[in-house]
């Protein structure tokens, strides 16, 4: 997630405006060096936060994950409580497996923004993996009394159920939230997951082959799919999966257990 700023002065300006130029080519790479041109420009520019969250997040897109987080927490030293950067960076820290440090960034938007569904939910899914289910519940139904069309909401109660061990539960909220969202990837995804459990694997390699079709895969789906083709005895095309996740930044030293039942 940007930030948006305007008012910089002139050459600024015109490190910012390369950088979008890069961004729209996709040119990550240059992009990153244009805001630190800028940054080395004017380093005491009170907008900096808002070329660190930007620079934070191309960092991120390149799998740069300790720099991004580098860049997050320079943009936070000066606006402790700015809501874009508190979600990224708490988002950030769960893509590194730092669910702790997650849940203190959530905590401190919450307090000060409880409707924020955003946080709500991932602090919901946090719960989940720490086994606090009733405080999970709590969240996901609080996002329900704002919004009661909020798929996320639904989502982690598919999530909350399966982690439950209510797989058939899990796979009726699924069902019904791709039926009314048929082009929301994360929901194959989930439901992927979910068949993967339930040893469903023609089913899960279904959705996460529509996944692959029709979007971009994440580095769990790798993931996810290298372990189906370690339960068909596919080993040398699971390590493949579990290397382009590595390299999109999937943990390394999950990514090395895998490895070695990939031999």
């Amino acid at each position: 997630m940007l930030l948006s700023f305007s008012g910089f002065a002139q050459t600024y300006e015109e490190f910012l405006k390369k950088s979008y130029d890069f961004l729209d080519k996709n040119d990550l790479v240059s992009a990153e060096e244009s805001l630190k041109s800028a940054l080395r420009k004017e380093p005491a520019n009170p907008l900096n936060y808002a070329l660190l969250t930007n620079l934070g997040t191309i960092q991120r897109r390149q799998g740069k994950l300790d720099e991004a987080l580098v860049s997050y927490t320079s943009a936070l030293s000066g606006h402790t409580n700015e809501p874009t950067i508190l979600i990224n960076r708490a988002s950030l820290y769960m893509e590194m497996g730092d669910n702790e440090k997650a849940l203190a960034d959530y905590n401190v938007l919450l307090a000060t923004d409880p409707k924020n569904e955003d946080a709500l939910y991932h602090r919901g899914l946090i719960y989940v993996g720490q086994k606090h289910f009733l405080d999970a519940e709590q969240d996901f139904d609080h996002i329900l009394k704002l919004n009661d069309k909020s798929v996320n909401a639904r989502l982690g109660h598919a999530i909350l159920e399966k982690e439950r061990g209510n797989f058939n539960e899990s796979e009726k909220i699924l069902d019904y939230l791709i039926s009314e969202k048929p082009k929301n990837w994360a929901l194959y995804e989930a439901r992927a997951e979910l068949y993967f459990l339930m040893g469903k694997n023609g089913r899960a390699m279904a959705d996460i082959e529509k996944v692959f079709t029709e979007s971009e895969p994440t580095a769990p789906l790798y993931v996810l799919r290298g372990k189906i083709k370690l339960a068909q005895y596919e080993k040398e095309r699971a390590a493949i999966d579990f290397k382009k996740a590595e390299s999109m930044g999937y943990n390394p030293e999950v990514i090395k257990k895998l490895m070695k039942l990939a031999k």
